[in-house]
């Protein structure tokens, strides 16, 4: 049955969340707005959103055939899309299989480095403090999630990490690094947000072309067509 969609919860950088006449379910819809550097460079990159939409939909669906509970219910549109609603956890769960971006920044390591066994890390999600990285101690004591709940995000997602390399690695793509997102769902803990080249590193196997949004954040240019060109290696209809 069709939900209604009402008013607006919550306008993010690049997604915008609804709340529908279903207590339980928003409206989530991405927009063509890209951002980098915490807000400090925005432009209106036609598609992006649409593109973005339809690639996280899939992904979610990977993740779900595979027993990863997520918050995503259906595709109902080329910008939106139904999600549970959800309590968030405001942190931010990222896994590095290569090195890149802050890695390089923060330890001086090469970028392009297999990293084995992948590292794992938390940051604080708040665009003012630049993200700031946090440790489980943080977490605990500022009450931001618990002990099994830091527990289960480190699990999934190093389980999704296993999921989502073999997935780009048969496309013939890197899986650099990405980060996800959790809340709260009747009790139980699961993955929230989105997947898609905003929120991840995706590079060619073989000649190291950058697909993601490192395109945007350096100026490289054709940015929403990488977005495609992964979507289209993914067999992702558009």
């Amino acid at each position: 049955m069709p939900i209604s969609v009402l008013d607006e919860l919550y306008a993010g950088k690049a997604k915008t969340l609804y709340r529908t006449d279903d207590s339980d379910l928003l409206l989530m819809r991405f927009r063509n707005d890209t951002s980098a550097f915490d807000g400090e460079k925005i432009e209106q990159l036609e598609r992006k959103g649409m593109v973005n939409n339809k690639f996280n939909a899939h992904i979610m669906q990977v993740l779900q055939a595979a027993g990863v509970e997520t918050h995503f219910v259906s595709l109902e549109s080329d910008y939106d899309s139904v999600v549970r609603s959800m309590e968030m956890i405001p942190v931010e769960c990222v896994v590095r299989n290569f090195a890149a971006g802050s890695l390089c920044r923060r330890l001086g390591t090469e970028e392009g480095i297999a990293i084995s066994p992948p590292i794992f890390e938390f940051f604080l999600k708040n665009d003012a403090l630049h993200d700031p990285m946090i440790n489980d101690s943080h977490i605990i004591s500022f009450g931001w999630a618990s002990s099994e709940e830091i527990a289960t995000m480190k699990a999934t997602t190093l389980k999704c990490n296993e999921i989502l390399t073999a997935l780009f690695q048969d496309a013939g793509l890197l899986l650099v690094d990405y980060k996800l997102e959790f809340g709260r769902y009747q009790g139980r803990l699961i993955l929230g947000d989105e997947f898609s080249p905003d929120g991840c590193r995706l590079w060619d196997a073989v000649t190291r072309e950058k697909l993601d949004k490192d395109r945007f954040r350096q100026g490289l240019g054709g940015v929403v067509e990488a977005y495609e060109e992964v979507a289209k290696r993914l067999g992702i209809s558009l």
